[in-house]
């Protein structure tokens, strides 16, 4: 099974012909999976403009998505208004397909921060706490799959392993390592953020591969072959 993933256009503006060129080096994918920020600053009528390009790859795979911190919450009825049915959007929820006889299921959220931003500090009471239930409830819908593919897909980083070229004194508001044990104890076949745009694309929490599948990092949409994933300890992935 073929898996394409990209995240992170924001840094594009509206010029999304960069991405645009990289759809067309691509296979036909069976999903595609959008890990948050495909859009600059309150911009939901480019999901229009994506999916203007996906139709005229004539593709047909379902796409699911989940969204970024560029995607407000109250954007996001907007932004469901101009895909329709075009794209599952999952908010701390889990969903099951049905691909070339395999079940594939997708747990999808925003993901968590360590260490919450200034504005969230200042603006979006408890936080702190909200992140946490936001793990906890990410491990409780892992732990309910019982399917052939299981894929943790979030926005910011489930691990620091792939924030390496960063600056460390900011790890903390890229992601949350509190999400490796998660990963450990519900072993996901794959785990797939966005968010980090000057990290490295792999790592691996255990021998589970982590994708950070930023086209800002990349430059390119990430294709995932679910019969070849990477494996640790091939010189090819370290």
């Amino acid at each position: 099974m073929l898996i394409a993933a990209t995240s992170d256009l924001d840094y594009l503006g509206v010029n999304l012909e960069p991405f645009w060129e990289a759809l067309k080096k691509v296979i036909q994918p069976d999903l595609f999976l959008f890990a948050g920020d495909m859009y600059e600053y309150r911009n939901p009528d480019q999901y229009g403009t994506i999916l203007d390009f996906i139709k005229l790859r004539n593709w047909k795979c379902p796409i699911v998505a989940i969204f970024g911190n560029r995607e407000f919450p109250e954007d996001e009825d907007d932004i469901k208004k101009v895909c329709g049915k075009k794209i599952t959007f999952l908010n701390d929820e889990s969903i099951v397909l049905k691909i070339k006889n395999k079940t594939v299921g997708i747990v999808g959220s925003r993901g968590s921060l360590d260490m919450p931003t200034w504005w969230q500090s200042h603006h979006v009471k408890g936080v702190k706490d909200m992140y946490q239930q936001k793990i906890e409830k990410a491990e409780k819908l892992l732990k309910e799959l019982d399917t052939d593919i299981k894929i943790l897909l979030t926005h910011y980083a489930t691990t620091y392993k792939t924030l390496k070229g960063e600056d460390p004194d900011i790890y903390p508001g890229l992601g949350s390592q509190k999400y490796e044990k998660v990963i450990e104890q519900t072993k996901p076949t794959f785990v797939i953020h966005g968010h980090v745009h000057f990290g490295i694309p792999l790592a691996f929490v255990n021998s589970i591969p982590v994708f950070n599948v930023s086209f800002h990092l990349n430059k390119k949409i990430v294709e995932i072959d679910t019969e070849n994933l990477p494996k640790i300890g091939l010189k090819k992935y370290e």
